[in-house]
């Protein structure tokens, strides 16, 4: 081929490419997983279908042939399993993680075997080659041990999600997600129920319900801020390989009962939802920020409500039963674009308490299949089946193959059933697609060393305690005062604490949640003679909140206890969760109520690990110290003791408001009035949002009549020195020429900044500043704005935001349109006083000596009285800044008071020999 016709197939080719291109344009990454569901679910027979709708659980430890979990995995191809330490799925020992990641590996395994057999569908007759698709294998691990752990040994000890939101640290909530979506996917895990993205609004702690430590806090903003950081890091740390369903939506905040004994009935608006509870899911789903920070799916709980459609005498079915109300929450817009986007709905445990007994108020029998299908058809896409079991029924494993056939024959019976159906499926399709590329054994199965990649991320649960760590009551300036020592040496300590233990499973061994000595043991292994030696261990004692009862019950063989606290000088308390189940957790209230000259003239310090609010404000004020750490896990029993010893100081905040102390959630997170927002132009506006304006040599915006201004404020501050919630009202007030001409703005924050664009229309002095209540300080920009067709004038550079208030001086444009920084001027005090003294003495004296040396004695002690009061007149006129004092005091500090003292005194002593020449000529004559 020449050269003149390779050029030519060249160019051709050239031409073509961008043709064949915009032909076929690349399918996005989502579109390719949802085409893959749609050509995999072509291929499913009724029964593959349905049985991927659902979540089941099993008894036992053992998943091999012959168990019913087998066989729900091999021939009715369930969707997923759920383990649960209530279930005994769980041993304990040495082998108790090997033997979770045996389970799991063996449950995809039966899967893909059976997928490589021909078998007989029961109902057609027809045979049939099942297709692999990997099953879904979840667990709920909230933090903090039992009971919301079902895990409770070998993994790194977490968090629970109040610890996290005590530190107000979304990295810590990225760091912990980061090791639990590691751990739990070398495990064998690949969908987790969580985060819990309620929003505690009110805290029960007498009610039969209290969320406790199971939430981020109260503030909706808050919870959506760590939700999605925590969310992100359990992406990151799983390699997107772990499927995450948030709960308990649309929010369990308001709810008085335990959602899994009774349907609890909330008074809420759908209005007051989106602005209260529904925000945290918001910021998980179509708010999200990022792929990483999207949740998968959501657990939809069963919660009424009352007035939902603003009618106090209508109330919704449980929302996870009640179409319309489930409609109108998934129209939503954050909620529609996530659901389009393959977001999806999984109802919660059907086989709970609540739902047996919301069925039963209609005094009919328990249907299984009924149940199911109303979750189903509200518009659940994944059906958790949990314990369901029907009245007329054995056990649940006998109702689950009637709800699978059931559903396999409607399906064939029920186009529009049909459709619904397949919708579902495929989403639940795409979404293994996503944690998979591929429906291989090696792409499932977790590695078996999976065991030695978990356990050891300790470090990070110390740094959220450290961070979370949280002095309740007092403040640290009068803790500082009252006990500014550590116990010593020679102190006697008695530790009490609120012992309670746990059980992996019902063959398995108690084991501690809390143990009478822990803290003991924690003080000795950081302050013992191992360490230190500061202190000494028989001077050392521990007892349970039970032997506290029986000492306040006056059992005789807990006498000697008293005589222990007799003669400590420091009484320490390690409390958990107040319940009326628990009557020894009453212990503390009780020994503070009653015994009063036991604690008189002692150091009495009390440690909360579980929720903050436990202790009412009379027990508060008789302890000299109330720490809140949130956790209870060995980790945070070791901070308890180096806050004890004063080694760490306490840097977290309360994330739920805590009436005992007069703390309220939303003052606290309101803006500081004591700050100074910062006040600057808004570079970050992209250029078509600014009018355009003339561009100095310098590159500066120079602005005139006609040009737009955008501003930004810093970060505005609450009153923990933490950014203020997105949605926080701004105003921005404008003045030209010292008047206010328009409204004024008003704007929102976004990450704790606001923004606004102002127009330009009248030549004169404008005058920018920002106020958000209760904060009414902030930076002044000043413009001098030129008449139209004037000089145009430089406005001041764009100062860097500030992160911290602080009270400087607002930037002003000098004539030649540069920013000058406006320094405070000279405040006289005493040493401008003894300045001028002196200085007004010596003048005097000088005049005297001169006087006396010719003779003239008295008018030389007149000249030196009035030197001195002439420099102090001078003085007084600084410091009643009288006009042109301030400028001098600007330009030369306290040289202003030295030349204006001395001018004073010279001129109060010329005045006296004036006087004298006039009174001599005048005797002359």
């Amino acid at each position: 081929m020449n050269a003149r016709r390779l050029f030519s197939v060249l160019l051709l080719l050239s031409l073509l490419q961008p043709l064949g291109a915009a032909q076929a344009a690349p399918l996005s990454q989502e579109t390719i997983y949802t085409e893959k569901a749609r050509a995999l679910l072509e291929g499913l027979t009724p029964e593959e279908r349905v049985g991927q709708l659902f979540l089941v659980t099993y008894k036992g430890n053992q998943v091999g042939e012959g168990t019913q979990i087998y066989d729900l995995v091999v021939n009715y191809h369930i969707g997923g399993v759920t383990l649960l330490a209530g279930n005994d799925n769980f041993i304990t020992g040495e082998n108790a993680l090997n033997h979770v990641l045996a389970m799991t590996r063996e449950m995809q395994l039966n899967r893909w075997a059976s997928a490589q057999l021909e078998m007989t569908n029961t109902v057609t007759g027809q045979a049939y080659q099942p297709k692999f698709i990997p099953l879904f294998v979840s667990i709920s691990q909230e933090g903090d041990g039992y009971p919301n752990d079902q895990i409770l040994n070998g993994l790194t000890p977490l968090p629970n999600e109040m610890t996290l939101g005590a530190t107000w640290n979304p990295s810590l909530a990225y760091e912990t997600g980061v090791v639990l979506g590691s751990e739990l996917t070398a495990l064998g895990f690949n969908l987790l129920f969580g985060p819990a993205l309620d929003v505690l609004e009110t805290p029960q702690t007498g009610g039969p319900v209290d969320l406790g430590t199971r939430t981020f806090g109260g503030d909706p903003y808050w919870v959506g801020v760590m939700g999605s950081a925590f969310t992100n890091g359990i992406h990151e740390g799983s390699n997107n390989k772990i499927a995450i369903i948030a709960k308990h939506f649309p929010g369990n905040g308001g709810s008085d009962r335990s959602p899994d004994e009774e349907v609890a009935t909330v008074r809420k608006s759908l209005e007051r939802l989106k602005n209260f509870d529904l925000m945290p899911f918001f910021a998980v789903t179509g708010g999200a920020s990022s792929p990483g920070t999207t949740v998968d799916g959501l657990l939809a709980s069963h919660i009424r409500y009352q007035g939902f459609q603003e009618n106090i005498r209508s109330t919704t079915r449980p929302v996870s039963f009640d179409p319309q109300a489930f409609s109108q929450l998934m129209s939503l817009p954050a909620l529609s674009t996530w659901r389009q986007n393959g977001g999806i709905m999984i109802c919660d445990n059907l086989g709970s308490r609540a739902v047996r007994r919301f069925y039963e108020l209609a005094r009919q029998p328990f249907d299984a299949r009924r149940v199911a299908l109303n979750a189903f058809l509200a518009g659940n896409d994944i059906i958790y089946l949990g314990d369901i079991t029907s009245s007329d029924d054995p056990d649940s494993y006998t109702s689950t193959i009637k709800i699978l056939a059931y559903f396999a024959q409607k399906y064939r019976d029920d186009p529009a059933f049909a459709q619904q159906v397949d919708a579902s499926v495929l989403r639940i399709l795409a979404l293994k697609y996503r944690l998979y590329d591929n429906f291989d054994l090696q792409s499932v199965l977790a590695p078996p060393d999976g065991v030695t990649r978990v356990g050891d991320s300790a470090q990070v649960t110390f740094e959220v305690a450290r961070q979370a760590a949280t002095l309740i009551s007092p403040s640290l300036a009068e803790l500082n005062d009252d006990l500014p020592d550590p116990p010593r040496f020679s102190d006697r300590i008695v530790f009490f604490s609120d012992v309670r233990s746990a059980q992996q499973c019902s063959q398995c061994p108690l084991q501690p949640v809390l143990s009478v000595d822990s803290f003991q043991q924690a003080v000795l292994r950081l302050y013992g003679p191992q360490a230190g030696s500061q202190i000494y261990p028989p001077y050392l004692t521990s007892y349970s909140f039970e032997q506290l009862l029986q000492m306040l019950d006056g059992v005789e063989e807990s006498q000697a206890i008293e005589r222990t606290i007799r003669g400590a000088q420091w009484l320490v308390f390690a409390m958990l969760n107040v319940s009326a189940d628990l009557p020894s957790s009453s212990a503390l209230a009780r020994f503070l109520a009653e015994r009063p000259d036991l604690f008189q003239q002692k150091h009495l310090i009390v440690f909360s690990f579980n929720a903050p609010y436990y202790m009412d404000s009379t027990n508060i004020a008789k302890v000299n110290a109330y720490f809140g750490l949130y956790s209870k896990n060995p980790i945070f029993i070791e901070v308890a003791s180096r806050l004890l010893f004063r080694e760490i100081v306490p840097s977290g905040y309360l994330p739920v408001s805590v009436p005992a102390v007069g703390y309220d959630l939303i003052t606290a997170t309101s803006p500081d009035p004591e700050q100074v927002i910062p006040l600057s132009l808004d570079v970050s506006l992209p250029e078509t949002a600014i009018t355009p304006t003339v561009e100095s040599p310098v590159g500066t915006p120079e602005y005139h009549i006609g040009s737009t201004i955008p501003v930004r404020t810093g970060i505005i501050l609450d009153h923990n020195s933490h950014p203020v919630p997105d949605g926080t009202p701004v105003q921005f007030i404008v003045t030209v020429n010292g008047e206010v001409t328009t409204l004024p703005l008003a704007g929102t924050t976004t990450d704790g900044i606001a923004h606004t664009t102002i127009n330009i229309n009248a030549a004169g002095t404008w005058e920018i500043r920002a106020e958000s209540e209760p904060a009414k300080q902030s930076d002044i920009l000043q413009f001098e704005i030129p008449p139209e067709g004037g000089p145009i004038l430089t406005p001041p550079a764009t100062p860097e935001p500030s992160p911290t208030p602080s009270p400087e001086p607002s930037p002003t444009v000098a004539p030649s349109g540069e920013v000058e920084e406006q320094k405070p001027p000279h405040t006289p005090g005493p040493v401008d006083w003894l300045v001028t003294l002196l200085l007004s003495s010596l003048i005097g004296y000088s005049s005297y000596r001169l006087a006396a040396l010719n003779g003239q004695v008295r008018w030389g002690l007149r000249g030196a009285l009035l030197a001195i009061i002439g420099g102090f007149v001078a003085y007084l006129y600084i410091v009643l800044k009288m006009p042109g004092s301030q400028a001098l005091l600007l330009d030369l500090g306290i040289w202003a008071v030295v030349l204006l003292a001395g001018l004073g005194a010279i001129l109060g002593m010329i005045s006296v020999w004036g006087w004298r020449a006039i009174s001599a000529d005048m005797k002359g004559k």
